[in-house]
């Protein structure tokens, strides 16, 4: 199980605890995989249906990709045999742990909440029923032998080479777990430049794959340090642009997709695309509503996405900068 470090009770669900944090030279090191085509699933979110079309997405690639699940695959499975059929599938594959998954291994709550560290722009309420949902699934895993200090085991981040690239997967961004500097509105505000900068210089890593902030982006940056492409995958588990019922996935190989990808660019010999994750969508509704009926925290949260998709699109998660 996570130690225990200081956190301000007051603040659960906006605070980035301290043992989340490390610097961007971490990165700087041997790979930890090596792999011509890898998927990077972010924000599964418990979503079993998803996990079945991901996993049909990879059984046609011509040959079987690395597939790392980069944190949050836990989160609306708040039921016992939902919960362990979620674990026991992702166990199969390479995974990080993300704030949902830190928190859950904690033997207590520290304050910390979700650990999901939301900015000011996020409204009390979605913290608040954040949290409300953490505690439940935090009871669950409770339940399970051994469940708390496997997922505590679990690594904060990867290094992959794809081809000629150094790939760093993070469930938030290069400085901490919840980091939120790889989301779509961080990285084109032009005070993030400096910062981008040091990450290239100190990390030595060509491509970022991130998710965390459940918004899509792809931003290409030529930078002095060296060229940094970012990609943050949004949400595997829940729609991610307007009027649609998708997820969305990472895929970066050294062919081409066998998928048609909703955005992407070749750099260096590598594709990085975004490919859309089609699930069940009745199936997925019929299993969260069983479990968050109106008026529960999930539902009142996410029931709008997960039927409409967000107020967001395309061509905003892979504006060109």
């Amino acid at each position: 199980m996570l130690d225990r470090p200081s956190v301000t009770a007051a603040s659960a669900g906006r605070v980035c605890p301290a043992d989340y944090a490390y610097a961007p030279s971490v990165f700087d090191r041997a790979p930890d995989l090596t792999a011509e085509t890898l998927y990077v699933v972010g924000g599964l979110y418990g979503n079993l249906d998803a996990l079945d079309v991901i996993e049909d997405l990879a059984a046609r690639e011509p040959a079987p990709p690395i597939i790392v699940f980069n944190g949050d695959f836990h989160w609306f499975d708040a039921q016992p045999t939902w919960f362990a059929a979620i674990d026991s599938r992702v166990a199969r594959h390479h995974a990080l742990r993300g704030n949902v998954e830190s928190e859950i291994a904690r033997a207590a709550d520290i304050g910390a909440g979700c650990g999901c560290a939301y900015p000011a722009t996020v409204d009390d309420g979605t913290v608040e029923r954040s949290n409300a949902i953490l505690s439940e699934l935090r009871g669950v895993a409770a339940t399970i032998p051994t469940q708390q200090s496997r997922l505590a085991a679990l690594p904060m981040h990867l290094v992959a080479h794809v081809g000629a690239l150094r790939i760093g997967i993070v469930h938030g961004d290069a400085g901490a777990l919840a980091g939120w500097g790889f989301a779509q509105d961080a990285l084109d505000d032009p005070r993030a430049s400096g910062t981008l900068e040091t990450i290239r210089r100190q990390s030595n890593v060509d491509v970022f794959a991130s998710t965390h902030t459940c918004f899509a982006a792809l931003r290409d940056l030529a930078l002095a340090a060296g060229r940094l492409t970012v990609v943050n995958s949004g949400a595997a588990g829940m729609p991610n642009f307007s009027d649609s019922r998708a997820g969305l996935i990472t895929r970066i190989g050294t062919t081409p997709s066998p998928h048609a990808p909703l955005y992407g660019l070749h750099r260096d010999g590598v594709h990085i695309d975004a490919l859309a994750v089609p699930y069940d969508h009745a199936a997925f509704l019929n299993r969260f509503l069983a479990r968050w009926p109106d008026g529960s925290p999930a539902h009142c949260s996410y029931y709008g996405r997960i039927v409409n998709g967000p107020n967001y699109l395309p061509a905003t998660a892979s504006r060109a900068s």
